[in-house]
């Protein structure tokens, strides 16, 4: 609050001097309302959250023979391959299957993912296998693919020599 302070007459005679005032702010209430502002922001402000990929891993499995084999019906393979190439297929590699050459695009690999081959099949499983030459990026941006098509299904498994001998094949063409 501001005040203003005047001086009280000294009660002699003679002259008769113009009041001088003085003016004084008081800051308190000032400093008070930043306080409470600042109080305010820090209690709710939300920090964000990091946003990261839930990921289970399996379970090693006591005993091998338990373990159920996946139909070639069910099974889409990718295969991140060197340069920023990327290929798939339908199937088991043992069935010799057509690999197609696809794209990270929003036409390439997401086109498949979301085509009906996929997506009408609840038992589909997708195997992500990156070959040796692949990048991390790859890694990221096939599982950010799966997670924007909402694949419920996927694993990543290392690369076999079939695999490889159909990318190999698929190159050569």
């Amino acid at each position: 609050m501001a005040e203003i302070q005047e001086k009280a007459d000294s009660g002699k005679g003679g002259k008769k001097r113009a009041k001088r005032s003085s003016t004084k702010i008081d800051m308190t209430p000032l400093v008070d309302l930043a306080a409470l502002l600042i109080t305010f922001f820090m209690l709710t402000t939300t920090f964000n959250k990091p946003q990261t990929m839930e990921i289970n891993m399996p379970v090693k499995p006591d005993n091998e023979e338990e373990q159920i084999a996946l139909k070639a019906s069910n099974a889409m393979t990718i295969i991140l391959g060197a340069d920023d190439k990327i290929y798939y297929y339908f199937g088991l590699a043992e069935d010799n299957p057509e690999v197609i050459e696809s794209s990270y695009a929003a036409g390439g690999i997401r086109k498949v993912l979301t085509s009906p081959q996929v997506k009408s099949n609840d038992k589909m499983t997708v195997m992500v296998k990156p070959m040796e030459g692949s990048r991390y990026k790859n890694m990221v941006d096939i599982l950010d693919e799966l997670k924007i098509t909402d694949t419920k299904k996927f694993a990543m498994v290392e690369i076999a020599d079939s695999d490889k001998k159909l990318v190999q094949e698929q190159i050569g063409n």
